[in-house]
């Protein structure tokens, strides 16, 4: 079926160069860079109407509408953000910007490094989610924000939008932390480590240093998205979606294909692996394992480390998530009420499990926009 896409939600994206080096969490330096980043909505006079949408672990600058007639499917948020969406653009300018180590225009490890003119490749410097909010700030000051109305976003970009709160306090006046945690979960971190390690022992990988051999680890970065994926949907969703169902009806009694659910994950691998780069993977799924700010600045009381936060807070939780469980959720509310914040907290029944974030469920998107209409620009 043929999409007709109306031309008013077209998007173009723009690109920032900044020529200031950035000192990093690790130690290492980021010198000149360059930042993609959409807009959408128009920018007040006052510039007080700006929305920051912080991206998770595979997203990017690309929140909503589409860049071409031709797109095949808009923004991987375009069911909350747009004219008379939850997210209301004529009365919002939202802004989504892709993060330093992505793979989507900004300065990551496919990236030429103007000293040796080669990719960036093993030598690209760890990146946390201080660091992604540090270089959101300088764009903000670049388009003339001096305080977002919200900075917001799912699950690593929640966590990036609670890190907002604690590093700019003064620069957002509400923050919507989604579907995400004040930290990971050992369990959380052994995943991911699983995830990076079919990537690192895929042959093609080579240290990291594939591109100028011009190959990709496309077999372990299959592996690692099939893994995730699995723990982003719920039992229960892929009981009823595909459940013990033969995609050809009978057994074949070998290791090739047997049941839709095999299927569909090997789908979703090749096409992450069409799209995304691995050295990517790997620095994305690291700074998820390095965030925990009530370790880093509050000797592991998370209250101590919000007593800086002084917005308002909506938190959201899912009861089918169980990457990043309701309780998870709860430990940030708690934190922020014992620092006597506004918050208010709602924990969804859906049954997407961590991937509910995304999805348009009605209550979710009803109390959403329930919220962002009240707050004034």
């Amino acid at each position: 079926m043929t999409v007709v896409i109306d031309p008013a939600s077209l998007v173009t994206p723009q690109t920032a160069r900044f020529d200031t080096p950035l000192s990093l969490q690790s130690g290492a330096q980021l010198p000149a860079y360059e930042l993609v980043y959409e807009m959408h909505g128009e920018l007040n006079a006052r510039a007080s109407n700006a929305i920051l949408v912080c991206h998770a672990l595979s997203g990017n600058h690309h929140i909503a509408g589409y860049h071409s007639p031709a797109d095949k499917k808009p923004g991987w948020w375009d069911n909350l953000i747009g004219p008379g969406k939850p997210v209301d653009t004529r009365k919002f300018c939202v802004i989504g910007v892709n993060n330093p180590g992505g793979c989507h225009g900004s300065t990551g490890p496919a990236s030429i490094d103007p000293v040796t003119g080669q990719p960036w490749g093993s030598r690209f410097p760890l990146v946390t989610v201080e660091d992604w909010v540090a270089v959101q700030a300088r764009l903000a000051d670049r388009l003339g924000i001096s305080q977002f109305a919200a900075v917001m976003g799912g699950s690593l970009g929640g966590m990036q939008a609670l890190q907002w709160s604690i590093s700019h306090p003064g620069r957002l006046r509400h923050c919507l932390v989604i579907a995400a945690a004040p930290r990971l979960t050992a369990q959380n971190i052994a995943f991911n480590d699983v995830a990076r390690q079919a990537i690192v022992t895929d042959p093609d990988f080579h240290g990291g240093d594939y591109y100028a051999r011009q190959v990709t680890p496309r077999r372990g970065l299959r592996l690692a998205r099939m893994l995730g994926h699995i723990t982003y949907l719920s039992d229960d969703v892929m009981g009823s979606k595909f459940g013990r169902i033969l995609r050809n009806g009978a057994f074949s009694y070998g290791y090739d294909v047997e049941f839709e659910i095999e299927s569909y994950l090997r789908y979703q691998g090749d096409k992450f692996a069409d799209s995304f780069d691995a050295n990517t993977y790997l620095l994305m799924t690291r700074a998820l394992d390095y965030f925990d700010p009530a370790h880093r600045l509050g000797g592991g009381d998370l209250s101590r480390a919000l007593t800086a936060a002084v917005a308002d807070f909506l938190v959201i939780s899912f009861t089918t998530d169980w990457r990043f469980a309701p309780q998870r959720s709860r430990e940030i509310v708690h934190a922020l009420l014992d620092n006597g914040r506004n918050v208010s907290y709602a924990e969804i029944d859906s049954a997407h499990g961590h991937d509910a974030f995304l999805m348009p469920d009605a209550h979710y998107h009803a109390l959403v926009r329930a919220y962002m209409d009240r707050i004034d620009v």
